[in-house]
């Protein structure tokens, strides 16, 4: 921890909620300033909660990008709304995400709901006004006063950074004063495995269709460094990718592998971008019928 911990340091951890698809890691990654949530155009892309830090010579925000509250109809899914619900206990604030362009729903409103029912300051964030009219805008601030007593509301959009400046001092005036819980030049918590299996994931989610990207869950693990054919300079993770058909272990690998390869390329690339080290990926693919459905699954793989 660093020794910034003055009377005017202020700190703290924002937990950041909505429906799937609204764009709560794109927020995320656009206050942070760096990649820290994958991001696709797939609903429920998120699935634990992920750490991104800000760190400013005063202030230290630390966001809880949260897997998007839906109705669960697998084991996974009951876990990913358990981890949305977990971050709401013991944040200083809340920032709850709903979409411009979109109408609100029972879905906002069941989470509107369950936020009012704690005592944590909560900024309700109307984003993606890049894609939404004027009128659209206005009408659904009207709306969105009525899911509840707010202690702002934002309009901005995550993908082109129009008013999340606004959204980020929100934010800070209610953080308490406190220590700074991580080092200068940390943007999230996250172990490298992680973030490969995560990046290996996001690249898969884009280039596969219908059910397949459901059914994707992607682990890795660190091998040994060093040796003359892997200098110890180089990142090695064995990235494993799970389906649960072999139809979709096909798809996933592609012809000739084709598109495995480009897959893990672009991976990896985006993996060294992030790190700034050579990272060498070793995949495999393996089909584990129903995994998303079965406790024992699930705990191997860290859910």
């Amino acid at each position: 921890m660093s020794s910034k911990a003055s009377s005017s340091f202020r700190s703290g951890f924002v937990a950041v909620v909505g429906r799937p698809n609204v764009g709560k890691s794109t927020l995320v990654n656009k206050i942070v300033g760096e990649k820290v949530s994958i991001t696709s155009s797939r609903p429920q892309t998120t699935r634990s909660t992920i750490r991104g830090v800000r760190t400013s010579s005063d202030t230290q925000l630390v966001l809880l990008d949260t897997p998007g509250l839906h109705k669960p109809s697998t084991e996974l899914g009951k876990r990913t709304n358990q981890s949305a619900r977990a971050a709401l206990e013991e944040v200083d604030v809340i920032c709850f995400v709903v979409e411009a362009s979109d109408v609100i729903g029972s879905g906002d409103r069941f989470i509107a709901t369950m936020v009012q029912k704690t005592s944590t300051p909560c900024v309700l964030v109307l984003n993606k006004i890049d894609i939404a009219a004027r009128t659209e805008v206005v009408d659904h601030l009207a709306t969105s006063a009525g899911l509840g007593d707010f202690a702002a509301y934002v309009p901005c959009s995550a993908l082109t950074g129009d008013g999340v400046d606004v959204l980020v001092e929100q934010l800070l005036v209610r953080l308490p004063e406190g220590p700074q819980y991580y080092p200068d030049g940390v943007n999230t918590d996250q172990a490298e495995t992680f973030l490969a299996a995560e990046l290996v994931r996001e690249q898969l989610l884009e280039r596969t269709w219908q059910e397949v990207p459901h059914s994707i869950g992607v682990t890795a693990e660190e091998l040994d460094r060093g040796g003359v054919d892997h200098p110890a300079d180089v990142l090695r993770l064995r990235v494993t990718i799970r389906v649960e058909r072999d139809s979709q272990k096909g798809i996933v690998i592609g012809r000739g592998g084709a598109q495995l390869k480009e897959v893990v390329s672009a991976a990896r690339r985006n993996l060294e971008a992030l790190l700034g080290a050579r990272v060498y990926l070793e995949t495999r693919v393996v089909v584990e019928p129903d995994w998303q459905r079965r406790p024992g699954a699930l705990d191997r793989m860290g859910f």
